[in-house]
């Protein structure tokens, strides 16, 4: 009997993960679209950024640094696939002042339309051992890793929904997934990450918005160097058991996820009852709806 529901419970997953390709939202045509980069400058941003233009997007860098940032420019404008494209970049800190970063998009999407994709990839990260790393970490990581991602998509949000299209990304990590010795600071700060895009996928959701989070393993980045130089003895040695992945690879994979809206097998166990909680939402939506023209009529 126990053998026959278990039986029952993978066969039930399978199908589950078979049908959600057939459940997802049709793919974002990336040639022409406007696609905006946080953390862009270098890394995997940066190679996100590449593989973007090589596919006929328009796209606007932000980054703090701004020789890199024109650095970065000339690179991708070197994979351009006709005359039209465009490389923008904004020099502008996207965890410090909501305001500013909610200008720099609009400046943006004067200049290059609305954004039809935004990736958040601005992050750092520091380890240590938790008595050891001072409190002003702990909130340099939460406000660079997340509210760098918080703001940049509130920025974008109300378009996107007004419109009823667009892909939001936020690059989490592994970290972000299992938190490891030495990330005390950092993996709660990639941890607050999932929470946040798995509850802004549900909001979005009814408007044809689609919310995808990258888990990136260790890969050979600018910022993956400057992490080795604080890391303890135990988290170099965890770190040695996986191998350092490719930027470009990485972010081909990343942006593949993006424009299809891809399930992974374990995601797709809760298909069930995130199918469940959607109705609800959709069923709120309507009333609401309801609600407003009755008010009009009245």
């Amino acid at each position: 009997m126990l053998l026959l529901a278990a039986a029952f419970l993978v066969a039930f997953v399978l199908l589950l993960y078979m049908v959600s390709p057939l459940i997802s939202p049709k793919p974002l045509a990336l040639p022409g679209a406007h696609v905006v980069v946080t953390g862009g400058s270098s890394g995997i941003g940066k190679c996100i950024a590449i593989e973007c233009y090589k596919q006929g997007a328009f796209i606007t860098l932000v980054a703090r640094n701004e020789e890199k940032l024109l650095q970065a420019k000339k690179e991708i404008e070197k994979h351009s696939i006709n005359d039209k494209q465009v490389v923008l970049c904004i020099s502008v800190d996207v965890s410090q002042d909501y305001s500013q970063v909610e200008n720099v998009i609009k400046q943006a999407q004067e200049k290059l339309g609305p954004v039809d994709m935004l990736v958040n990839c601005a992050g750092m990260s520091l380890s240590g051992k938790f008595e050891d790393l001072e409190v002003s970490t702990f909130e340099r990581l939460m406000s660079v890793n997340y509210l760098g991602s918080v703001y940049p998509s509130r920025a974008v949000i109300t378009t996107m929904k007004e419109r009823r299209v667009g892909r939001i990304v936020f690059v989490s990590s592994q970290a972000g997934q299992l938190g490891l010795f030495g990330f005390t600071a950092y993996s709660s700060s990639k941890f607050a990450i999932r929470g946040l895009a798995e509850a802004l996928q549900m909001e979005v959701k009814p408007y044809n918005v689609y919310v995808t989070v990258a888990y990136p393993p260790d890969t050979d980045t600018p910022g993956f160097a400057e992490e080795n130089k604080t890391k303890p003895l135990e988290t170099r040695l965890i770190s040695e058991t996986t191998s350092v992945c490719k930027p470009e690879q990485v972010a081909k994979q990343i942006v593949k996820d993006a424009i299809v809206v891809t399930m992974g097998l374990f995601r797709t166990i809760a298909l069930f009852y995130l199918g469940s909680f959607d109705s609800i939402v959709r069923r709120c939506m309507m009333q609401r709806a309801r609600s407003e023209i009755a008010d009009k009529t009245a």
